[in-house]
């Protein structure tokens, strides 16, 4: 299909990018509004309990050895702690300095709320935002300039899914309501379109891309996963669940390896050398609700998945089939709210998810706040809950930078970037 040309592009009269008018309340110090509970630690079921609202660092078991980075360095150096120890001390160190993350940079650019955001892959301070409106912002808020904005269709034209071309860095592959999976760049331009459904009755909810595979994968709305090559041409197209492929995910280290989630309540694993239909699936996971999403671990070794209602779910690698780590957490769907997705810490064994508040819930507490919720990815105890009273909404999405030390959410109209005011104050 010949490339066309998109709306104009345009620098956005309507961004507002400010700093924090005054310095926040940690969670810790707002504590006498909401009641305190505890953290249960795991049992052998392996299911953990993440009701306490102020789980915090008190409750962390440090190694007197390694409450020192530089002696843990050092003891590695001497062949005195192996790996794992030296990286469970870097992780205990960054969850510490969680205390002091604040929101630094605020944007409202959109006139509908927020639905996707990707991290450039090599610019720290740079990510590009999607909202229902078809709208996308790459924003550096590194420097005073104004983000670069591309005017969407309105309604109907949803971002979906967004991620950076890495190939080429200056290029994003976008999956939307529209009835497209295409690939444009920052000029407002369509490079190629990928898959067109040419109907108002099917459209695009995910996608994944393989640099070095060179492949594209997307999913739609009646349960069709599209696997093409970069180029633009179809390997297949395969009706893999009975419904809505509400994530698609290449595992980082083995791109071969597939995950789909679905409405269907299944997340299933596929090997795409292999695929010749949906009952070629290498595992079928069932779950008790919809899933919202399943993501690999950076190391591809786990494999996290969120549902619709109030767990997430650790699957490890080479058992898949085994029962999970499950952590009850308040997340339940809402048809006016972007889906609520977990994602994992770039560098730690680390979760972050968004909470909201569900009276049903066993662990609910009045006057709960809308925290976004770390995890140990390990043991799924709660590590750390960040908090600003003066952005309270419920956040959707989360993702840190590749570097793991900025953290960028979505709160309905809303992009909030997080990190240390140390950081802020360079």
């Amino acid at each position: 299909m010949a490339p066309r040309k998109r709306p104009e592009t345009q620098k956005t009269p309507e961004v507002v990018v400010r700093p924090k008018s005054r310095r926040s309340r940690s969670p810790r110090e707002l504590e006498p509004e909401a009641k305190k509970l505890c953290v249960k630690g795991p049992g052998s079921s392996r299911r953990f309990d993440s009701g306490c609202l102020w789980a915090g660092l008190a409750s962390l078991q440090v190694p007197p050895s390694y409450t020192s980075i530089v002696r843990a360095l050092h003891h590695h150096k001497l062949g005195k702690a192996a790996w794992p120890s030296l990286q469970q001390g870097l992780q205990q160190s960054f969850v510490h300095s969680l205390a002091s993350y604040r929101i630094f940079q605020k944007a409202a650019p959109f006139d509908r709320r927020a639905t996707s955001l990707a991290w450039h892959p090599t610019h720290p301070s740079t990510l590009a935002v999607g909202s229902k409106g078809g709208d996308i912002m790459l924003w550096n808020f590194g420097i005073k300039d104004k983000p670069t904005f591309i005017k969407g269709i309105g309604a109907g034209g949803s971002v979906t899914g967004l991620k950076f071309n890495p190939l080429d860095t200056n290029q994003f592959f976008t999956s939307s309501m529209e009835g497209t999976t295409r690939l444009q760049d920052f000029k407002g331009n369509t490079l190629r379109v990928f898959t067109s459904s040419d109907t108002c009755n099917i459209w695009f909810c995910s996608l994944d891309v393989s640099a070095r595979s060179r492949m594209v994968v997307t999913g739609d709305n009646v349960g069709h996963v599209i696997l093409l090559n970069m180029d633009g041409r179809e390997l297949w197209n395969l009706r893999m669940h009975k419904k809505k492929v509400t994530h698609v995910a290449l595992n980082p280290c083995c791109d071969w390896l597939l995950a789909t989630a679905s409405v269907d309540q299944t997340v299933k694993l596929w090997d795409l050398r292999q695929v010749k239909g949906k009952s070629s699936c290498l595992h079928s996971l069932l779950h008790s609700h919809p899933v919202n999403a399943a993501c690999f671990s950076p190391d591809g070794a786990q494999l996290l998945t969120t549902d619709q209602k109030s767990e997430l779910r650790v699957y490890s690698a080479s058992q898949w089939d085994c029962p999970p780590s499950l952590i009850p957490h308040p997340h339940r769907h809402f048809q006016h709210l972007t889906p609520i997705k977990a994602t994992w810490h770039p560098r730690y064994n680390l979760i972050v998810v968004g909470r909201y508040p569900d009276p049903n819930f066993k662990s609910c507490t009045p006057h709960e706040l809308r925290t976004i919720d770390v995890f140990d990815g390990s043991s799924g105890k709660m590590m750390y809950q960040l908090y600003d009273p003066e952005s309270s909404g419920i956040i959707s999405l989360n993702e840190f930078n590749p570097m793991g030390d900025t953290l960028a959410s979505l709160m309905g109209y809303h992009i909030l970037i997080w990190s240390q005011e140390a950081g802020m104050r360079k």
